[in-house]
């Protein structure tokens, strides 16, 4: 079995096998004509339970013989330009080319003994987003699996920060609208169950700062600790924009915390048209950013970003055998004394590629296209009587919901908006998300592949529209 192992002696093996993978995902990526074949979980189960992993197949080929059917003829295409969901967008080659040699040279980034100029390059590119937020010389930060690990970290700091004996005391502050990773990093943190105080938003989907002004002083008349601001910068179901400067004020007034999450909108980081709605985004103690979501890289590439990197002091441990105290005095730079994870993989590499290849304004390009294009779809949506669409957006995500004319009962348009969902997904012909809003079921757009047009968005609309006509016109005939 030693054959299998990647080293000096296998580098030929390893460049055929890798080549008879990429072939293959090559393949299937010339040849995909819609985002998803419409398979289901009973249908496919049977096929990958048969499997006896027990029983080695001993070759590449038919291995990838086998994968093709249990996985990749059935898998959810994010490049294909219906693919109109969640927050994954279609990936950049340069990313994927760091991908592979990442994986390859299986640097782990906890110490400098693995990772070497691994560790420069993720402190080089930490330095640049720090920069491109406008945080100052004493910013610092770490990349992360995610949003949800950035925002529970960004939320330790924050907590150990506030220098609160009582943790019962003390209260976060997040928008109705804001990601649900921030109460559940309370309970991971010992936080009691009225921790995090919701904030109503507008009409717009941002947080109301004169309800955020109202529940800071309701705080400090109670005599409890006011952690930390949450606040979003695209949030997950109307990619909205909290007022960050204004927030910011109020934030210094009352001497608390404050942390953008930025996850979804850091792409304006790059952004050559819409740089300014990050504006006050400098003004943060700690930034939540989503490589893996506005500049197309691969799962996973992801980072918290801080004023002060003094405060990153709060999830350092010391091992004897990893990272002991002398490393310090001798100046060697371990990651793993800023981050919650110890072994981590060099996600950080996707991304120098990408900017070395591509360079940032190439990733802004391609943000301002989604951006443009779901201003684009707002037009539609508002023009066409079929839809009900909630908020013009601020990135690229539209909200909306079909409304018969013949319907007045709103649970039944929330069944028929449901089941057009489901039918749409069943076909293959697109993937869309759905959402609440006000108890009612939407449907959602979130528009981040350069390569959907306004024809796509309009087709997908008629479907939708067929869909739920046809979900009404049956439930007619069985009423009847």
């Amino acid at each position: 079995m030693r054959s299998h192992l990647l080293n000096d002696t296998t580098a030929e093996q390893y460049r055929r096998s890798v080549t008879q993978g990429v072939e293959r995902v090559a393949a299937k990526l010339a040849t995909t004509d819609r985002p998803f074949t419409g398979v289901t979980a009973d249908a496919l189960a049977p096929r990958i339970d048969a499997i006896d992993l027990d029983r080695p197949l001993h070759d590449t080929t038919a291995v990838l013989d086998e994968l093709e059917d249990v996985y990749l003829r059935d898998a959810v295409y994010f490049h294909h330009p219906r693919y109109l969901a969640h927050l994954n967008c279609p990936v950049v080659i340069p990313a994927v080319v760091g991908e592979a040699v990442l994986s390859a040279v299986n640097s782990s980034l906890d110490t400098w003994d693995q990772s070497a100029g691994g560790t420069l390059i993720e402190r080089k590119l930490i330095d640049w987003t720090a920069g491109r937020i406008g945080l100052g010389p004493a910013a610092d930060g770490v990349f992360t699996s995610g949003g949800s690990q950035s925002n529970l970290q960004a939320l330790l700091l924050a907590r150990e920060e506030a220098k609160s004996e009582d943790p019962g005391k003390l209260r976060v502050f997040a928008s109705e609208a804001s990601h649900f990773s921030v109460k559940k990093s309370a309970k991971l943190l010992g936080l009691g169950p009225d921790a995090v105080v919701t904030v109503p938003v507008g009409h717009d989907k941002r947080m109301q700062t004169v309800a955020l002004a109202r529940e800071l002083e309701r705080c400090a008349r109670d005599g409890l600790v006011p952690m930390a601001v949450v606040a979003t910068a695209g949030t997950t179901d109307f990619g909205s924009i909290d007022p960050l400067p204004e927030i910011a004020g109020l934030c210094a007034q009352y001497g608390v915390w404050m942390h953008v999450d930025a996850a979804y909108g850091c792409g304006l980081l790059t952004s050559l048209k819409y740089r300014d709605r990050l504006n006050g985004i400098e003004r943060a103690d700690s930034v939540t950013v989503d490589y893996h979501k506005s500049f197309f890289q691969p799962v996973s590439s992801s980072a918290v970003l801080v004023r002060d990197a003094a405060t990153l002091r709060h999830a350092t441990y010391h091992a004897e055998y990893l990272n002991p105290r002398r490393m310090v005095q001798e100046r060697i730079p371990n990651q793993v004394d800023k981050s919650l994870q110890t072994t981590r993989r060099f996600d950080a590499l996707k991304l120098w590629m990408t900017l070395r290849v591509m360079g940032a304004d190439g990733i802004g390009e391609l943000f301002d296209e989604v951006c443009d294009l779901a201003a684009e779809g707002w037009r539609l949506l508002a023009a066409d009587p079929r839809f009900d669409v909630v908020v013009e957006p601020s990135l690229s995500t539209l909200v909306f919901r079909y409304v018969p004319a013949a319907v007045t009962d709103p649970a039944e348009t929330d069944r028929a908006n449901l089941h057009a969902r489901k039918a749409l997904f069943a076909s293959g012909d697109a993937v869309v998300a759905g959402t609440k809003v006000a108890g009612r079921h939407y449907l959602k757009f979130t528009l981040l592949n350069p390569e959907t047009k306004a024809s796509d968005i309009a087709a997908v609309l008629d479907l939708i529209a067929g869909h739920a006509e046809q979900y009404l016109g049956e439930s007619l005939d069985r009423a009847s």
